[in-house]
């Protein structure tokens, strides 16, 4: 052991779980929204075919904003933003993707505003380890839907002076923002049944790292429980190597082997990098059950669901009407706002975050495009799924592949 790093020193029991999952929620003065943005690109003259990721990282501009660029592993493009106050978030991330839009338009790309790729099979661009090793440990075909086809926002959120007030909400309000941004509702060329199919997808691969975690009194201890009864995916190996775990054995089975063959802090630290609940909590919250939304319109969805969140008011406003959809996560997905309970509740959270957006440093504009999405989409019961699967729409191309903006 001497010579050993507190990273390389195996762990002694699951106390170090619970140490680890307690500093994921340390409290933080600040109070910033990150956002993660991803895309499926479509080539606007073949969309059936998949765009080689060359092709994409020859069309992409400098970004002056800030964001950084990476590709998940079937070639979905997403720009995470820098982190910051609500207005600036947006706003340097926004600049991006009107960057990204106008350079890959040139060259005939187009960004897919969806959650779930509506025609192309699931194909694997990356060719990682890790990726390898994930591909394996999941299997067909929804590990390879998810890795290759699915598209999100993830809301990354402070956790403020009360984290686990902040924790409690997000999942409070889980259900119906779902279900109010469920914008994935085709597969193969058809209705695929759910309004969510991205989420479908996610509901269908290893529970152990992609259920809710449990909320209690206790957050950080209903977190530490989480990743101890977590099923291994993966064993980094020497070099850059992975192995798929295919045993069945949780990272509560790892702590019981002999000697040094236990695992280490940055053993733990990676395992969490693996596990996929609905919220994730990383020293900050990851929102990560939203559909990817149209290019012109994923402020709105980042907007609502930071103040629902982070403002007082806003939560106290939206909660009672949210609480009797708090278990309403597969309708939800299933349903979107065509479920008249989460209709309701989502008119509710929206009037509430509407109020809140200006405290918050929302200027008219960005309130503004809140307010026409609740008219055109909550008011009425529905989810922007629903115009994927207009069959009246009249447009030359289809409403996913629309990157031109909505009425």
């Amino acid at each position: 052991m001497v010579g050993l790093t507190a990273e390389d020193a195996p762990l002694r029991d699951a106390s170090a779980v619970a140490d680890f999952a307690r500093r994921c929620f340390r409290p933080a003065a600040a109070d910033r929204v990150g956002v993660e943005l991803e895309f499926l690109v479509f080539d606007s003259t073949a969309a059936a075919t998949h765009v080689p990721l060359a092709r994409i990282e020859r069309a992409l501009p400098a970004l002056r904003g800030g964001s950084r660029v990476t590709f998940e592993p079937g070639g979905q493009l997403e720009l995470s933003g820098p982190p910051g106050p609500l207005r600036d978030a947006l706003a340097h991330l926004a600049a991006d993707v009107a960057a990204v839009r106008d350079a890959l338009r040139a060259d005939g790309l187009a960004l897919g505003g969806v959650g779930l790729d509506p025609i192309r099979p699931a194909v694997r661009q990356l060719r990682l380890p890790r990726y390898e090793a994930m591909a394996e440990f999941l299997g067909v075909p929804y590990g390879a839907l998810m890795m290759c086809s699915t598209a999100s926002i993830q809301v990354n959120l402070d956790l403020g002076e009360r984290p686990a007030t902040r924790w409690e909400r997000a999942h409070a309000f889980g259900p119906v923002l779902m279900a109010a941004f469920a914008n994935s509702p085709l597969s193969g060329g058809r209705p695929c049944g759910w309004m969510s199919g991205r989420q479908a997808v996610w509901d269908r691969l290893d529970a152990t790292r992609t259920s809710l975690v449990p909320t209690s009194d206790d957050p950080a201890a209903d977190w530490a429980e989480y990743l101890l009864d977590a099923r291994l995916m993966l064993v980094r190996e020497a070099g850059e190597g992975c192995r798929p775990v295919r045993d069945g054995s949780t990272f509560r089975d790892w702590l019981k082997a002999d000697g040094e063959q236990r695992p280490t802090a940055e053993d733990l630290a990676y395992h969490a990098t693996t596990v996929f609940p609905p919220v994730r909590p990383r020293g900050w919250l990851e929102i990560r059950y939203l559909d990817a939304q149209h290019p012109a319109t994923w402020p709105v969805c980042v907007a609502v669901t930071h103040a629902l969140v982070t403002d007082d008011r806003a939560a106290d406003a939206a909660l009672s009407a949210a609480e009797p959809c708090r278990e309403l996560w597969a309708a939800a997905a299933r349903c979107g706002l065509t479920d008249p309970r989460l209709g309701r509740a989502a008119e509710a959270c929206f009037r509430a975050a509407l109020e809140a957006l200006p405290r918050l440093g929302a200027g008219p504009g960005l309130v503004g495009e809140v307010a026409a999405f609740a008219d055109r989409y909550v008011t009425t019961g529905r989810s922007p799924a629903a115009d994927l699967m207009d069959p009246t729409s009249t447009r030359s191309v289809p409403t996913w592949l629309n990157d031109e903006g909505w009425e």
